[in-house]
């Protein structure tokens, strides 16, 4: 049985989050889950699935993290060095 997220994140920075994770995506080699990202507009939507639940969790965590450092490093881009 196949799992899977798909969160959506509109904000006007979708379009430099989508280029700062698109390698991630190419660069993935996972045998348990797989990401998918797309951009429209301001939506950067991140699909993930998985074969089991561990590895949903897993994959989830990964790219969360991925998206969240992004964010901040393009806040510290836009105001300066905190």
């Amino acid at each position: 049985m196949m799992h899977d997220a798909e969160f959506t994140f509109v904000t006007p920075q979708a379009p430099i989050l989508y280029q700062a994770l698109a390698p991630e995506v190419s660069d993935e080699t996972g045998d348990r889950s797989s990401a998918t990202i797309s951009l429209e507009n301001d939506r950067l939507t991140l699909n993930v699935t998985a074969g089991d639940i561990p590895a949903l969790r897993a994959a989830l965590n990964m790219w969360l993290r991925l998206i969240t450092i992004a964010e901040e490093m393009q806040e510290i881009d836009n105001h300066g060095k905190p």
